[in-house]
């Protein structure tokens, strides 16, 4: 069975970073793309970074472009984002999510196209 699981979220001041992690069991990494989504309190989930199977290409949100970096090690079977400078917006529960295939970065799939999704890791951000 395909699972998904972060790890990383965590309570930090306006300004620190955090780096969440992917790890997938039951099935090899390098099948998927996986996407991050967020979903801050009291709003609908929103799409964060997405990072294609093969060759690596990503999307990010504007709200995040130049603060936040994906990335994937598929020998080591997880997808990290890496998040700086937060902000207390950034506060949200933060999930990943997979999808067989290649994605189109320019044109990201929406979150109903994706077939995995972890359990969500908490990111607070205080000022």
């Amino acid at each position: 069975q395909v699972q998904f699981v972060e790890s990383g979220g965590d309570s930090v001041r306006t300004g620190d970073s955090l780096r969440l992690s992917c790890e997938a069991s039951g099935s090899i990494l390098e099948q998927f793309s996986v996407g991050w989504f967020r979903q801050p309190p009291g709003k609908e989930r929103e799409m964060v970074s997405c990072i294609t199977m093969s060759d690596g290409k990503s999307f990010y949100a504007d709200s995040v472009k130049g603060r936040f970096t994906i990335s994937r090690d598929d020998a080591k079977n997880t997808v990290y984002l890496q998040m700086n400078s937060l902000k207390p917006e950034d506060t949200a529960v933060y999930y990943c999510a997979a999808r067989l295939g290649l994605v189109r970065v320019r044109d990201p799939p929406p979150e109903t196209e994706y077939d995995y999704w972890g359990q969500g890791t908490q990111v607070t951000v205080s000022s």
